[in-house]
């Protein structure tokens, strides 16, 4: 494997000097990360399927796959191979979760969505290396079709870009849910995992925890009352 990637979880853009060379800590929802390029390569295992995927410095996560976004994966409803329809990972980084929903459900379409062109160019390479491009469709929020909903959602939301942010998040996208869709969305428990429970079920979503591992909740949420 060739050089390995470095974890960047510092919340401003700093350098430090890490074996003799210098990288950069751009935030991982930095919409254009202008430090160094340093890419790469992390391996996983979902559902019995072997994954390979690019990463990059200024990337979320981009040493390992993320704790939240395993827990996510495996507690959380993967579609199977009979499911069909459109579905969303929200804040895709390098596209670990759109590359698992389109492998484990031949029949769908993921938009992969996030603010950081570095992760979008990475979830780019990851889909073709896994011949998915025509089925993983990689784009910034602004850029999917305002008449496009969603018959799922999966996300392990940015956390620390703030709880306004948050709920600014939720309430851009949640509605986007097609009637019977559900969201699966993974939230460590001391960044907020309960308080957004607690937050989503006040504006008349349904809301189950179904799981707590490792220090996260994976929540899955259904049908606002308002519809």
């Amino acid at each position: 494997m060739n050089a390995q990637p470095v974890r960047y979880p510092g919340a401003e853009a700093v350098t430090r000097r890490r074996e003799n060379r210098v990288v950069s800590a751009d935030h991982y929802f930095t919409a254009e990360p202008d430090g160094p390029f340093h890419k790469g390569e992390i391996e996983f295992t979902v559902a019995g399927r072997d994954y390979r995927l690019a990463v990059a410095s200024g990337v979320f996560s981009a040493g390992r796959l993320d704790p939240g976004t395993a827990v996510l994966l495996r507690k959380g409803g993967l579609p199977g191979p009979s499911a069909e329809g459109t579905m969303l990972d929200l804040g895709c980084g390098y596209g670990p979760i759109a590359c698992v929903l389109a492998s484990e459900a031949p029949g769908v379409t993921v938009h992969a969505i996030d603010v950081n062109a570095r992760a979008r160019e990475l979830a780019v390479e990851n889909a073709e290396r896994l011949g998915l491009s025509g089925r993983v469709l990689v784009s910034a929020p602004d850029d999917v079709p305002d008449d496009v909903t969603f018959t799922e959602i999966w996300s392990n939301p940015p956390t620390h870009v703030g709880k306004a942010e948050l709920h600014t998040l939720m309430e851009r996208w949640l509605p986007r849910l097609a009637p019977g869709g559900v969201a699966w969305l993974v939230i460590n428990r001391n960044l907020g995992g309960d308080s957004l429970h607690t937050w989503l079920t006040g504006l008349g979503w349904t809301v189950e925890r179904v799981a707590s591992q490792r220090g996260f909740r994976v929540l899955r949420v259904t049908g606002n009352s308002a519809d």
